[in-house]
Order: C-alpha cells, then structure tokens, then sequence
C-alpha cells in the first residue's frame, strides 16, 4: 500500500488508522514482509512527522523521544514512537518516571527480567531494554490497542530505517529483549508463573467517576473514548487506598508481591495528590521499605476533574496536596484547589519515584498467599509498616507461620494439657543450643500465665507455710496472704490452711527467711544484680534443701528470646548439674516486642512425679493453655533455632543428680483427685482417638480463621475494638433473655473452667455445697474436688433423660447448707438433651426457694438441631420475680463459653455474669484468672457481630448443625449395633449410651493388639465396669471415650462427635472392633 493510500484510510477515522496499522503489524510480523514494512513506516514517517495537525487529521502521530543524557548501550539518544488516541499519551508523569528510573545504577535491570504496568504505547519498556539490557521486559497494559501499538514501536526501534536489525553490544536485537502483551495488571504473569526480579509502573491515580465502567467488556474494537478512560481512570480495587485514588497501584502491589522474586524490587510513580506520607504508606503497611528516587511537581490537567477529592474531604479528616502553580512550595486542599483552578488559577501537584523492596520476602510472599486463598476483605486491616525492626523481626514471621496454620490446616489439632509436643520441643532445643543443658520436651510444662503456674503449684502441695517473692504474690487469693496462722512446719495443721508470706528478691534475705519460717514451698526470682551468677541460685538450693522445701525458681526477667542472650547465673548452672529433684524452674514469657499482654509460661524440672502431675493441674483447673499463645513464642522460639546447627557442640559433662531429700509430698486430697479424675489419655504419635474432651475438631470456618488473623495483622487496636461487653450484653440478652443491669458484671477469661475454679471458691468461701446433677461435666467435677470443695451429687433417673426436676430438687436440697446448684442448658453437657424455658423456671423456682446460688453454664449450647416444640430461653421473664420473691440469697450467674458457638478449636473464649455484690467481691478476691488477649477479644467480637448478621457466618453455623446431626445418628446406629443403649441427643457435641456388656471379663493384650487377632502377646483379664472400661476400649482400640464415673450416671459412657471426618469414620471402626474383642 502507498502513503498516501494509507493515509487516505486513516483520515476516516480513528478506528480505521487503528485498522491499517493493523494489518502493518502483521507484515511487521512476516520476517519475508517485515523490512518492506519496516521501510514503509519511515516513508510514512518522513511524510507526515510529528505535529498535532497529523493526530488530528490522520489519528496518529510518530515522534522522537530523546533520552539526551541517558543513552542506552550503542549510544542511542531517541525513541522513535508512534501513538493513537485510544491510548494514553506520553506526558509529564511517563518522562518524570523515566528520569526517577535514571536514579538506580546501571546495574538495575542489566540481565533481569522485568515487568511494565500500564505500558502504554511501549517508550519505557523499549527505554528499559535500551539501555540496561534486560533480559526481558514484559511491557503489559489492559488496553488491547496500546498492546498493538507498543508491537509496532518495538519493531520500529528494533530496525533501522532500511529494515536492518539493529544489534546490541551481546549482539541482540530488542525483538529478543521485549513482549508486549494485555494483561489486567499481572494476571498475564501470574497465570504463567512468570518470577519478575523488577516490577515498574506510572499507573494513573485519578478516581473514576464511574467504577461500573471497569465491568464493561474490554475488546479492542471497543470506543475510542472508553479505551482511552480506560488508560485513565481506575474504578474502586475494594482497597482501602480507594477513597486517594490509589486502588489500583494497591493492586498491582499486591500482585506483583505473588510474583516478585524475593530480592526483587518494585519501581513507582506516584502522584502526591493524596499527600506523601499516604502514598508512602501504601507500601509500608504491605511490608516494603520504601526509597524515594526523585520528586518534582507536574501541573494537574486542566481538564482533570477533582470534585470527587473535594467530595472526599467533605466527608472525612483527610486533606488532599495541591500546589499553587509550579513555584508554590505551601500545599493547598483539594477544595481550595477546585476553587483557584475554577477561577483560572493553574494547580499542580507533586509527582514521586518511589523504591520499594520487600522487608522479608519469604513470609511477607506468605501472608498474601493466604489473604488471596479467600481473605482478601481482610487486607485492609494489614499493617507490616514498624518503627522499630526488633518489632518488624518478629510480627512478620509470626503473621507468616499464622498465615500457613490457618490456610494449610481445616481443625486445630488436639493437644495434650501439658502444652504443644512442638512447642515444648522448641523450649528444650532452645536450652540445649543456647545454654547447653540437655532437656527433652517431657522436661517441660506449659501454663497460661506464670501466675497461674504458681497457684496450680501451691494448690497442688497445700503447703502449710509458704514463701513467695513479693513480686509475685500480686494475683495470688486474697486470703492466702492475710491468714494469720503463720507457723513453723512442725506445727500440726490442716492441710486446708494455706498460708503465704511474702518476701523481697534479695537471696540473702530469702535464706534467713527460709532457715528461721522452715516453709514447704518457696517461689522466688533473683535480683538482677545476683543473676550473672550462680551463686544466689546455690543458696537457694542448699536453704531449701536443708529444711526440706520445694523450690520454684522464677526467671522470667533474665531470660532472653534473643540469639545472643545475656549471662544467666541459673541456666549456666544447669549446664553442668541436674536440676534437684526438690527444685524447678518457672519461666513466664512476657518480653515480646509485639503483644504486650500475651504471655505464656513454662515450668521446668527433672523429677518425673512434678512433670505428672504439673499438667494434670493445668487440665482440671484451666483445661489446656491457647494455642495461638503457643504458636507466637514458639514462632520466635523456631526463628532463633532455625539457622543454628544441630548438635555442633559436644554436650557438657554433668555432675551425678543430688540425692533426693525429704520435701513436701503431693497434698492428699490432691492426688487423690488427680489420679482418680478421667483426664486425657495421651501417648506418642497420633494413635489415639478423642471421643473424650469438648474441642471442636470439624473444619474451621473461613470467616473464624479470618477474624482470628486480622486481629494478629491489626496494629493498635482501640479500646472500643476490643470492648467485647456491649457484645456479649447483646448475645445473652438474645439467646437466654438473661437480665442484667449497671450492677451486673462480666468476667472473660481464655478457659471457662477457671472462671468455673473461681466460682468454686466463691462458694467455698461462703461456706457452701457445690451440688451437681448426676449427668454433669466430670471435668468441672474433678475441678471442684481438687479445689476441695463440699459437693452433693443429685440423683437424676432415666425417665427424665437424666435431667434436674423441681421435684428432685425440693427433695436434693432440703438437707444441704448454702447450696451453689451447676446446671449445663440449655444444651445439657454431656447427654446433649435440653431443657425447655418452662423446666428451667421450675428448675429455678426450686432453686429459690432455698436460697441457692445457681450457675448456669451455657458452654455447651449453641447447637441445637432437634429442638422442635422448645422456642429458645427467655430467663428475664420469671427470674427477676423469682430473685425479688425468693430467698435474699437465691441468685443466677451466667457461665458461657464461646469456642463451640464460634466452630473454632483455637480461639478460646468464656464469660460469666455475675449479678449479685457480694458475689461480685468475693469472686475478685481470687484474682489469679487467665484473661483473653486483646487480640482474642478483637476476633470474638468480629465474630459475634458476623454471627446476628443474615447469611455468612450465621450459615455456616447452621451447616455445621446438620453435621452434628448427622453424625449423632451416625453415631447412634454404630453403637447400637454394637450392644449400646443409647441415649438420643438432640444438641451439642456429646451423647451418652450405656454398653450391655458392663460386668462382663474380657481379654486383653499388653501391647494393645487385638487378643483375637491370633499374635502371641502377653494378655491379662479385665472386668469391664466404670472404673476400667474406658482404659480397656484405649488400650484395645485406641478410642478415649469418658466412662460413668465421668459423667456420674452409672453405666452410662459419654462419646462427643465434633472429630474431623477421617478420624470420625475411625471411631466407628473401633467400636466394632471392640465388639468383636467382647465378642457377642
């Protein structure tokens, strides 16, 4: 075709020049047309070049670009490019980008692939390869023409004017350095798995006066006006950034961190609009550290309208950044600007480069692989931007670790009450490479709080006599340092009398009071001044000893989670001497640079019966220690380990361990608890299924993991955010009706049974009769026994369901001083039955009558799936009436726990509301209690707000519901056809059912093998009843169930069905096999 014949076509219009250049670009493409074609262009070229009248008469325009200083290899000092009107047009933001570009060292791109966002008609990308030789850049665009047009100047510049490839100093041409190709953003990379060690962008920032055009299908024969909008505008990305315009460079950060390598960098141009700091933190608070290359100011086209940053002010805090002319160095606000400039004023604005590379790219790569696998709504709570990089070092690689937990796993798995296998591991590893001593896992225990420690520890020996370090007896019970009765320990007391005197940390000092006081229990730290050193420790050791104490050494103020930690006196010693069997080691981790108020705590020690009974403690009186509290000291615990060499020294030559010397035993009652409670059964490796213990096994739904990590990602987190009463007022209002007013107070805690243990004391300090019905949670039972609680059991018959009466009542309580009655509803823990409103208030009818305190514990209810007929609680419509016509003393408290409601086996929260003063007192009294982090109230608050909202979190809910459902008949059936009588459930996560082989001998094996199976095993006869049948069905099948003596209904074993789906489907297997070891 001639010029002029081309020309001719492309005065039509500007969709015919778009077509002839076209079919140019596929000659350009022929290698046999492709010089003829190369040639026609300079022809085409020299006829027209490059005034306006040309792009207004022939829709389009070629030009040079001259790069002046910033020659490429060969010395070439301009582009020659060529452009359309449906395409952006190189302007003042495109140059001032390429002159930030010129900031880096020649190095920058020399033999890296790279990546242009919004290329446009191609300059840069060709720029780039021009001059620091790639080796390739990927020019990328969302307009289908600007794609076209780049192809076109990416031939025109790859060959001279006669058609001659123009070959560089590594003797190629730019056709083997460039492609241009449409993509939205990076989608064409990342579809590709295309790993981009440069990512650059002058992506537009105005903010689209209609975000629905971004949905229009994007085509090239689409108008030339949308594609050019297109270019120019961006609609809402669903980022934060959104209401500055900067939606779309968020995005594209966002992408290009999935496809970034990880000491990649990305290069922006960012208009100061929304004002420096704003655009800076764009990519803080996505975990870049950010460089600004170059900075200038640009005017604002006159034809840019700014209205809706006006709009913006209007209605927020934020003021937008605009200049008076090009001199003017005082900004001005967008109104202001849309004033000046509408009354003919020129505005501008300032223009940046900005640098951006990954603080810690592994983990960084990491959270936002989670946030796309369906958290994306949560990206706008990230905040990676830190002040200080001790913080940095250790929230990212948390976040990281969290990410992975939450997206790799459905459940969170069960764990034993002496703390996570891993964690405990991490702890052990810890002291063995940093301070030598060689502890394994079984060496350590984990506690919710060091406070809790230490109370779990006294209430374990009831030690007449006690002394402890005046820093620590802050959170210890009230009465405990008031008792008078301070004697020696010769003196003959009852074991209930515990008393602690308090100390100051000073060695010298402790030793006098040890030798003169004789206690049996001491827990104490050391000075500072005393803790280089392992003397002070050795005094300890030797008084204690001496006068036959325990010793509990408290460490947490010397001990660093550091990779150089500092001289530790205690730990030194350890390295070369066994621990004592009379002393341990009590460490709380508190000195973390992130989440102040999240602790966790351990115990140490080298005596197999404290390493027993420790975490048996830990199960009867606070269930088990949070997870996520694991998982955060045990993340730093791994990053100080993981670049550390296994064994690399030789392990030091301990001293033999010191004879055991006559201490304080286990306190009586104690132990008799202990070892009679059914607390887990827990072995190696994952053999064992739970049937047993109330935690939810099923998948976690997504919004639970969600509000679970935002609340981690968050940074300072108000007090209105994490103010969970208003949250919780609503739900018990809502589900029970239960009244409440100014008075009322509630309680948190991270484990309903210490707020239970606290309620417990309540009564024992009032001189009351805990009094539970027969079917109860054993749990709570053992928890009250080891407490040494007064406790009624209150028959309950079969008829009923096992469930309370007011007839049973009148007749249980005639004879019982002070009654406290435990009642679980409306879900009744562990038969799943439920009681009605109208049972409830006869319940409480009765209960008021005699002056009882009662405690409702709603834990377990929630889930509700055969509940035709029951309409729900409303407690407020006959309990005021009851407490104003009863007996003065009658009185409700609420207990509740959420993880079950949630469907979340990690995010543990309890509540208890209580209504009476007196109560409210004593129960501050003890105020040792393991309160929730400010995180866990940020997500149970989330998520409660999720949970009265239609759809969503309310759905998956009553999913789960129908999975409960199912599975109870499930569950039902099996046992049946196996000999069970079977209660029917029609709540919650538990069922009972009584076996019709109870009295019946069996034989079992040893080893656990199936003694049918025909192996040669060494077996032994049991007769099953309650006290021996749920260790049979463990040892012959693997399944913990609770037997009889848990649930206090004779015969009747209690199964909970809220496991994952294999191990379910393993359960029933193992019930048949039991069968079959039964036989018929």
């Amino acid at each position: 075709m001639a010029v002029e014949e081309f020309l001719k076509q492309c005065q039509q219009s500007g969709d015919a020049a778009y077509a002839a250049f076209r079919s140019l670009l596929e000659r350009l493409k022929d290698p046999k047309s492709r010089v003829d074609a190369r040639v026609f262009l300079s022809d085409l070229y020299s006829r027209v070049g490059s005034s306006d009248d040309c792009f207004n008469k022939y829709h389009f325009r070629i030009q040079d670009i001259y790069l002046e200083q910033y020659e490429g290899y060969r010395g070439r000092k301009k582009l020659t490019m060529m452009v359309i009107p449906s395409i952006f047009v190189p302007e003042d933001w495109s140059f001032t980008f390429y002159e930030g570009l010129n900031r880096h060292p020649d190095s920058i791109f020399k033999d890296k692939t790279v990546a242009e966002l919004g290329c446009g008609n191609g300059w840069i990308t060709i720029a780039i390869a021009e001059k620091w030789l790639p080796e390739k850049v990927y020019g990328l665009d969302i307009n289908p023409r600007a794609v076209k047009v780049s192809w076109i100047n990416l031939y025109m510049n790859a060959f001279d004017e006669k058609g001659q490839p123009i070959y560089d100093v590594e003797k190629k041409t730019l056709l083997d350095r460039v492609e241009f190709y449409e993509s939205d953003l990076l989608s064409y990379c990342r579809e590709r798995d295309i790993q981009l060690e440069r990512i650059v962008g002058c992506i537009p920032q105005i903010l689209n006066p209609n975000p629905e055009a971004m949905s229009k299908l994007i085509t090239e024969n689409a108008s030339e006006e949308f594609l050019h909008s297109l270019s120019n505008y961006c609609a809402l990305q669903g980022f934060v950034e959104d209401q500055f315009g900067l939606g779309l460079i968020a995005r594209a950060v966002e992408e290009g961190i999935a496809v970034i390598k990880p000491t990649g960098i990305m290069i922006f141009n960012m208009g100061g609009r929304p004002g420096q700091a704003v655009c800076k933190r764009l990519f803080e608070r996505r975990g870049f550290c950010v460089t600004r290359l170059w900075q200038t100011k640009v005017l604002q086209a006159g034809d840019t309208d700014i209205s809706a940053l006006v709009e913006i002010e209007k209605n927020s805090p934020h003021r937008f950044e605009f200049f008076m002319g090009l001199s003017g160095d005082q900004p001005i606000c967008a109104r202001t600007a849309w004033a000046y400039g509408k009354a003919g004023g020129r505005i501008s604005h300032g223009l940046s480069v900005y640098n951006c590379q990954l603080r810690q790219p592994k983990q960084i790569k990491l959270i936002f692989e989670f946030l796309r696998s369906g958290f994306q709504e949560i990206s706008s709570s990230l905040d990676l931007s830190f002040e200080d990089d001790l913080v940095a070092d250790e929230k990212i690689p948390f976040l990281a670790y969290l990410a992975s937990i939450l997206k790799e796993n459905s459940y969170f798995p069960y764990e034993p009450p002496a703390g996570c296998k891993k964690f405990r591991k991490q702890i052990a590893q810890f002291m063995k490479t940093y301070h030598h001593i060689p502890l394994t896992s079984d060496n350590v225990v984990i506690f919710p709080s060091r406070t809790v420690a230490i109370e779990n520890v006294l209430r374990l020996f009831s030690p007449r006599l006690a002394i402890v370090d005046e820093n620590l007896t802050r959170n210890l019970p009230r009465k405990w340092l008031t008792s008078l009765a301070v004697e020696t320990a010769e003196t003959s007391l009852s074991e209930d009398v515990l008393t602690v005197i308090d100390a100051p940390r000073h060695s010298d000092l402790m030793v006098e009071l040890i030798k003169k006081l004789k206690p049996q229990v001491v827990v104490t730290g050391i000075a500072h001044f005393e803790s280089v050193t392992s003397s002070a420790f050795v005094q300890l050791l030797d008084a204690t000893r001496e006068v036959g104490s325990r010793l509990f050494l408290d460490i947490s103020d010397h001990f660093d989670l550091s990779s150089l930690p500092g001289t530790n006196g205690v730990l030194k010693y350890l390295s070369g001497t066994p621990l004592p069997s009379h002393a341990a080691i009590l460490c709380g981790l508190v000195k973390n640079q992130v989440y102040s108020d999240l602790e966790v705590a351990f115990v140490i020690s080298e005596d197999e019966a404290i390493l027993k009974a420790l975490p048996k403690t830990v199960e009867v009186l606070e269930g088990d220690t949070s997870l996520i509290g694991q998982y955060y000291y045990g993340c730093l615990f791994h990053e100080l380990l993981s670049f550390q060499l296994t064994d690399r020294h030789p392990p030091l030559e301990r001293s033999e361990k010191s004879k055991s010397v006559e201490v304080i035993g286990f306190s009586t009652s104690a132990i008799s608890v202990l070892n009679n409670a059914e607390l887990s059964i827990y072995g190696d490796g994952n053999s064992l299924i739970h049937l047993d213990v109330d935690r939810w096994f099923l998948p976690t739904p997504s919004p639970v993991k969600g509000a679970i990590f935002e609340s981690f990602a968050r940074q300072n987190l108000t007090e209105s955010e994490i103010d969970v009463t208003p949250s919780i007022k609503q739900f018990v209002r809502s589900n029970y009706g239960f009244p409440f007013d100014s008075s009322t107070a509630f309680i948190y805690s991270d484990c309903l049974q210490a707020l239970f243990s606290k309620l417990v004391l309540c009564c024992i300090d009032e001189g009351g009769t805990m009094c539970f019905p027969a079917g109860s949670n054993g749990n709570l039972v053992s928890a009250a026994k080891f407490l040494k609680a007064n406790i009624v059991n209150i028959p309950t018959n079969s008829e009923e369901g096992f469930k309370l009466t007011e007839k049973i009542l009148n007749k249980a309580l005639e004879t019982v001083k002070k009654p406290w009655v435990y009642i679980t509803g409306p879900t009744i823990n562990p038969t799943g039955l439920i009681y009605s409103n109208k049972e409830m208030e006869d319940i409480l009818t009765a209960c008021a009558k005699f002056g009882a305190r009662v405690v409702i514990d709603t834990s377990f209810s929630g889930l509700e799936f055969d509940c035709e007929g029951w309409g729900g609680w409303n407690l407020e419509g006959f309990l005021p009436k009851l407490s104003s016509s009863g007996n003065p003393s009658f009185c409700v408290s609420l207990l509740g726990g959420l993880s079950l409601k949630l469907l979340s086996g990690a995010l543990k929260f309890a509540f208890v509301a209580l209504n009476q003063p007196l109560l409210i007192d004593t129960f501050h009294s003890f105020p040792g209690l393991s309160k929730p982090h400010s995180t866990e109230k940020y997500a149970i608050k989330k998520l409660l707000a999720l949970r009265e909202q239609k759809g969503g979190m309310l759905d998956v809910v009553k999913e789960q519901i129908r999975n409960l459902e199912t599975r109870t008949k499930r569950l039902k059936e099996a046992l049946e056809k196996c000999g069970w009588d079977v209660l029917q459930p029609c709540a919650g996560v538990s069922m009972v059912a009584k076996p019709s082989f109870l009295e019946k001998t069996v034989e079992l094996s040893h080893s656990g093998k199936d003694a049918t199976s025909g192996e040669k095993d060494a077996t032994y006869e049991v007769k099953l009843n309650d006290a021996t049948i749920r260790e049979a069905m463990a040892k012959a099948t693997g399944l913990c169930i609770n037997s009889g003596s848990w649930t206090g209904i004779p015969g009747y074993c209690r199964f909970t069905v809220a496991l994952e789906e294999s191990e379910f489907e393993l359960a029933l297997g193992c019930l048949a096999k039991f069968k079959s070891i039964v036989g018929n």
